[in-house]
């Protein structure tokens, strides 16, 4: 079984030359083949990211202010390093 290798992504690539240095080329050809098809048959699970819905539920009672705006570019926001400093910083994201 041919392997269109250029619709491959980099990792997929990488997968089958590792593969094919293991356990040769025609072996790692059918493994190979396999390990696709089941990787097309899984099912995506789409996670939300835990940190950005504790950020919108901390924006949440904002949402019809209309004084509170976040400007076109947006801000950035970091947690403060260092010793002796906490709490986080806001830097406004400008145009270069």
């Amino acid at each position: 079984m041919a392997i269109d290798e250029q619709a491959l992504n980099k990792g997929q690539a990488r997968k089958l030359e590792a593969l094919r240095k293991s356990v040769g080329d025609d072996l790692a050809e059918e493994v190979f083949a396999k390990w696709l098809k089941r990787q097309a048959e899984a099912i995506p699970v789409d996670r939300a990211d835990p940190v950005a819905e504790k950020i919108a539920a901390a924006l949440a009672g904002l949402e019809k202010d209309q004084t509170f705006r976040l400007g076109n570019r947006g801000y950035t926001v970091r947690r403060a390093r260092g010793p002796g400093v906490s709490g986080f910083i806001v830097t406004k994201n400008e145009k270069p």
